[in-house]
């Protein structure tokens, strides 16, 4: 049986002792781990199909695919993490100085395995806030980490923890470990996470998609974090993402997984400077393309869709010591904002987590009280009136993640359909059916492709196509207005761009205007025509797209466009 070829699908074997030419330690070095012949079965469906490939001692390899393509199942099952899987082949991992000789994880005793997971190979987690223990303080759960493994007492392991938080950058480390996972932003949740991977110093480290959730700028932050630890402890690295970006920076080789298959693996300069395989090279053309129209002069000319003046949002807080019990202090999270959007034009609005973008986004939404002035096609929200009804058709809402925003309890048609409950009671039920095809048709769902459309649930979808699902919600009340939160930030590289695609092809033909909230600067300059960059409830800077993130002024905007760049 011959080697797999660069291309190729990989489902069988090399022959013993060889090594294919696109993979593998450096000539005449021991792989620390060796995977051959990977497979994953969920009963009788197999999700990885025999898959190959090997980290030597202190390299970074990048696992790289779209959602559901197997590549945290193949980094779980290495530690036999995965829950009712049939896991078969060999998984090697090397022996060292005062270790017994290569091991094979996959087939280890439970007891063997448990002595390995934490100690020689650590992982960290897509989300650290389900990760964690939310009922115990991330000291104490770091610290449960050095007892089991190192054999620590309990108030040495205490110690230790805060020094591993603070070779973690997290300020004030002492007081960061007697808070809960929740009391903490997420980028310190992710540092925390690495502390923890790290309190046993592993040879391996497995982290799957660790800086998926986090702003711009803490995200470079995180991988540099990354990097300058893998050198200090020479520890190899097994990443685990769809952010080519990130590959770049940081891997040394890139393995590309598609439906369970790696299909193409080598240096990460060879594979991205001439990729071989149709599905790399579909990844590495997946950057969102700016396709937007300029707004039309009488389009400006007119009345604002959305206008803003001076926007004030605040939020009472607890004052500490006794003058708390006479009177509430005061938050502001959004102060002074100023802004308009013409028909037809996207104001992107991008900053941090915490920035207030999404506060300003419920406010415009009349979901919030506010201070200031704020008109929706010339009318101002109420506090709850009738005419708030109204107001509501002409402004519609899209939110960041279409599973937890899509009720799994609700049909394709009922979800679709329920505005026109509120917004059109006259229509019949055939009626409403029509519009909800219609929709659906719109952003690009068919009966044709899913038989049984409207009877269908959102579970039954994938998260792009989820995504067109909410799109349909919105449009289906024929808005002036949609409110983007973060719309593409839950999505794969290739989904994001058909969703930005659609958006702008719904916007040129319906002269839809969009509120964008992001963080993430590629999809500011892909999409909007006006930009505001917000920090600490404040607006910093503001003006057109290009000048703003072609010349910023503010050193904050110069840091968040440099971060993008280097990302």
């Amino acid at each position: 049986m011959t080697a797999p070829t660069l291309g190729t699908h990989v489902s069988s074997l090399p022959p013993e002792g060889a090594r294919p030419p696109w993979g593998g330690p450096a000539a005449g070095g021991t792989p620390l781990l060796d995977v051959r012949g990977l497979r994953v079965a969920f009963g009788a469906k197999e999700v990885v199909h025999g898959i190959d490939f090997s980290i030597a001692e202190g390299e970074k390899l990048a696992l790289v695919g779209e959602s559901g393509s197997g590549k945290t199942v193949t980094a779980l099952s290495l530690l036999r993490l995965v829950q009712n899987a049939d896991i078969s082949g060999a998984a090697s991992f090397a022996g060292g100085e005062g270790r017994d000789a290569a091991r094979d994880l996959l087939s280890l005793p439970e007891a063997r395995l448990r002595g390995i997971r934490g100690k020689e190979i650590a992982m960290i987690f897509q989300e650290p806030m389900t990760a964690l223990n939310a009922l115990y303080t991330v000291g104490d759960q770091i610290a449960e980490v050095l007892e089991l493994h190192e054999g620590l007492p309990a108030r040495a392991a205490q110690e230790a923890a805060v020094q591993l938080l603070a070779d973690t950058g997290i300020p004030e480390p002492a007081r960061r470990a007697r808070a809960f996972p929740h009391q903490l932003s997420g980028g310190q949740r992710q540092r925390a996470m690495i502390a923890m991977a790290l309190a046993c110093k592993p040879r391996l480290l497995l982290a799957d998609e660790p800086t998926t959730a986090l702003d711009v700028t803490v995200r470079a932050q995180i991988l540099e974090l990354l990097a300058e630890l893998q050198r200090k402890h020479h520890m190899a690295v097994l990443l685990i993402t769809h952010d080519l970006n990130l590959v770049r920076r940081f891997a040394d080789r890139v393995a590309v997984m598609e439906d369970g298959h790696i299909v193409e693996q080598g240096a990460v300069a060879t594979v991205f400077g001439a990729p071989q395989h149709a599905y790399t090279r579909k990844l590495i053309d997946s950057r969102p393309a700016r396709d937007v129209p300029p707004v039309p002069a009488e389009a400006k000319a007119a009345p604002p869709v959305l206008e803003a003046e001076a926007l004030r949002v605040s939020y009472p807080v607890s004052r500490p010591g006794v003058a708390g019990w006479f009177r509430k202090g005061e938050f502001v999270a959004v102060q002074g904002a100023d802004f308009r959007i013409a028909q037809g034009e996207t104001l992107g609005v991008v900053g941090e987590s915490g920035s207030g973008k999404s506060t300003l986004a419920l406010a415009a939404l009349g979901l919030l009280k506010y201070g200031g002035s704020l008109g929706v096609a010339g009318q101002r929200w109420s506090a709850g009136g009738a005419s708030d009804r109204a107001l509501r058709r002409q402004m519609q809402v899209v939110f960041q993640d279409p599973f937890s925003s899509l009720s799994p309890r609700m049909t394709v048609e009922q979800i679709v359909g329920e505005g026109l409950t509120v917004h059109a009671p006259e229509l019949d039920t055939a009626a409403r059916r029509g519009r909800a095809l219609a929709a659906l048709a719109d952003v690009g769902l068919s009966e044709a492709q899913f038989p049984s459309l409207l009877e269908r649930y959102p579970h039954e979808f994938s998260g792009g196509q989820r995504q067109r699902l909410a799109i349909a919600r919105a449009l289906i009340v024929d808005p002036k207005l949609l409110v983007l939160d973060e719309p593409t930030s839950a999505l794969d590289v290739t989904i994001q761009k058909q969703v930005l695609g659609l958006l702008q092809r719904l916007q040129r033909e319906r002269g839809l205007s969009y509120l964008l909230i992001t963080h993430d600067v590629e999809v500011i300059r892909a999409m909007a025509h006006q930009v505001i960059v917000m920090k600490d409830g404040a607006i910093l800077e503001s003006g057109g797209v290009d000048r703003v993130l072609d010349a910023p002024e503010h050193p904050y905007t110069q840091k968040l466009v440099a971060a993008a760049l280097a990302d």
